[in-house]
């Protein structure tokens, strides 16, 4: 446990690495309105923090600089406690992909780090309304729309002219029977092959089966990303091949997912630091991440990733607050 005049001297180290990007010196910090000690006083506690491996001093530079473990310790005892600005999301009733599109656009331009946003996946969706439309005398459309607020589109084409009383009751015994179902469960497959139907409407349904019980095996977890050109035009990264293997990453997005599902579990924003992270591709990086979702279960997740010099206060709070309004929207939009 730090004195209190080493956790000031250590927030100034992190806040001005933060804002110059560059080694703070005593000098720097002995300047500061805030510390009433000499230089003499500041230089050894700096020392004390550097045995302490919260510091570290770069032999090229008569400054110092965090170390993951001091980031840690800034993010876990030294930040603001109450957010500095709240996030201007406009979420009103919009479908799901345009809420992540938007959250993914405003918090990157909040923070000015890479902002990453997982859509819910297509396993956590419902069956909401089924409609079954005759388009041409041999063609058929099965309309399938997910609590989730995505819309799939399946044709068939019979060799025989389609009957529309057929369809009109498939619609109606579809919806009856499978709304509120998740897509790929197995009574889903069940309520599609009832043996108590009469052959025609059981042959009949078997034919559109494929509309549900196929959805769920094409299905990609979605991930909506924004602000990578921000991050090369304000040169927060000090060596470019960590944006390289960021990006990298993010065209293995299996890869990524795995990293932000461990978000899911947590019950306040995930953070990981530097070495923190198990990725190879992470760890001289920073991964600030929250889940949103429904009240007993988490859906998706909100996060940011950059350098470990990032403002640890807006990243945090920005997601914390964006996960928030994402869970109230989801709550409205989708059926449980």
């Amino acid at each position: 446990m730090l004195s209190e005049r080493q956790e000031l001297i250590l927030r100034k180290v992190v806040e001005g690495h933060r804002d110059l990007g560059v080694p703070v010196a005593s000098k720097v910090l002995a300047e500061d309105p805030e510390i009433d000690w000499g230089p003499s006083t500041v230089r050894h506690e700096l020392a004390v923090l550097e045995e302490q491996g919260l510091l570290a001093h770069p032999h090229t530079s008569a400054g110092r600089v965090p170390t993951d473990a001091g980031y840690r310790y800034f993010v876990d005892r030294l930040l603001p406690a109450a957010p500095r600005t709240r996030l201007a999301l406009t979420l009103v009733r919009r479908e799901v992909d345009t809420a992540m599109r938007v959250t993914t656009e405003t918090l990157s331009q909040v923070t000015s780090l890479l902002s990453i946003v997982s859509a819910p996946s297509l396993q956590t969706a419902t069956v909401r309304h089924v409609e079954v439309l005759v388009l041409q005398p041999h063609v058929l459309m099965v309309v399938v729309i997910t609590s989730t607020g995505g819309v799939t589109k399946r044709l068939f084409t019979f060799e025989s002219p389609i009957d529309a009383g057929l369809s009109d009751w498939a619609a109606e015994y579809l919806n009856e029977r499978l709304v509120g179902l998740g897509l790929g469960a197995r009574m889903l497959g069940q309520r599609l092959s009832d043996p108590q139907l009469p052959v025609r409407e059981r042959t009949f349904l078997e034919r559109l089966a494929p509309a549900f019980t196929e959805l769920d095996e094409g299905a990609r977890d979605t991930l909506y990303v924004e602000g990578a050109a921000r991050l090369l035009r304000e040169e927060r990264f000090q060596d470019l091949s960590e944006l390289h293997e960021l990006m990298a990453m993010l065209e293995r997005r299996v890869s990524l997912l795995g990293v932000l599902r461990a978000a899911l579990d947590q019950r306040d924003v995930y953070v990981r630091i530097g070495a923190e992270n198990e990725r190879p591709e992470l760890r001289s990086l920073s991964v600030v991440a929250a889940a949103y979702g429904l009240p007993r279960r988490s859906l998706g997740t909100v996060s940011v990733i950059g350098p470990t010099h990032m403002d640890y206060a807006t990243a945090i709070h920005s997601v914390r607050d964006a996960a928030l309004q994402l869970s109230r929207f989801v709550e409205d939009v989708y059926d449980e």
